[in-house]
């Protein structure tokens, strides 16, 4: 709990947030962001190990729930591209960590993102950010892990962002980008088929320009992916529509025709 105090106080402070009365009071801005950076590695020690000791269950289930209690998880995103390299590397795992801790049968973590989905909205928006993309990504996969965020992306404004972000001119974000966008396609797949009923038209509408992109890679690339959801047991009607319509038969048979 005192490490907890100590993050929460020294991040309130890096955002230039008032802290609550009940925190120790920070000493000096300069040196906010190092106390940060300091903390959230040490969380990290306390959350996985340190590679010698390994992490008391119990210690971590609580730090989980205090960190809901207090609302750090909001802080961690909204303070995460002013981080260093190592800072946002850390705070990435403790993220990944704490979503899988379960009490009770439930992800507090998890719960506490559904509740203030405004989080998952940054985090997709940071894929515009070439310094903390990567970081966002991976952040980005562990909650689609879970059917409800996963959801949520779907269905929200953001997810059309990632047919502009798989084409971005960085190779590594790009790719990282596309690997987000598989996995909300395919991780749940009764979930995804729902979304591509109801959302058919907008969607292959919006696919249609990853197919005839003029990137090599990105015509390769969509065409294999999109074999491979419309293909999943559940998208059956989905692809017996698709490739029924003329409009996309014309486009697949574009395709063929050598470069």
């Amino acid at each position: 709990v005192h490490l907890l105090l100590m993050l929460y106080n020294s991040v309130c402070i890096q955002v230039g947030c008032k802290c609550e009365a009940h925190l120790e009071p920070a000493h000096n801005h300069g040196n906010a962001l190092e106390d940060v950076e300091k903390n959230i590695f040490t969380l990290r020690e306390t959350l996985s190990g340190d590679g010698e000791v390994e992490p008391n269950q119990d210690h971590v289930l609580q730090i989980a729930l205090e960190i809901c209690k207090e609302g750090v998880l909001s802080l961690f995103v909204q303070n995460l591209p002013s981080l260093g390299w190592e800072g946002r590397k850390d705070l990435a795992h403790c993220w990944c960590i704490l979503l899988r801790q379960k009490v009770d049968e439930s992800h507090c973590c998890v719960q506490y993102i559904e509740n203030h989905v405004d989080l998952l909205d940054f985090l997709v928006v940071c894929y515009k950010n070439l310094e903390v993309a990567l970081n966002c990504g991976n952040m980005l996969r562990e909650c689609i892990k879970y059917p409800s965020l996963a959801k949520y992306i779907l269905e929200s404004n953001s997810f059309e962002l990632f047919f502009q972000y798989v084409e971005l001119p960085n190779f590594d974000i790009a790719s990282d980008a596309l690997n987000t966008f598989k996995d909300l396609l395919t991780r749940h797949e009764d979930a995804v088929s729902e979304f591509l009923i109801s959302h058919y038209e907008q969607f292959f509408e919006l696919y249609k320009r990853l197919l005839t992109s003029d990137n090599y890679v990105t015509r390769r690339q969509s065409v294999k992916f999109l074999s491979e959801f419309l293909l999943e047991a559940p998208n059956a009607q989905i692809m017996k529509r698709y490739i029924l319509e003329v409009r996309y038969l014309n486009i697949m048979m574009g395709l063929l025709k050598p470069s």
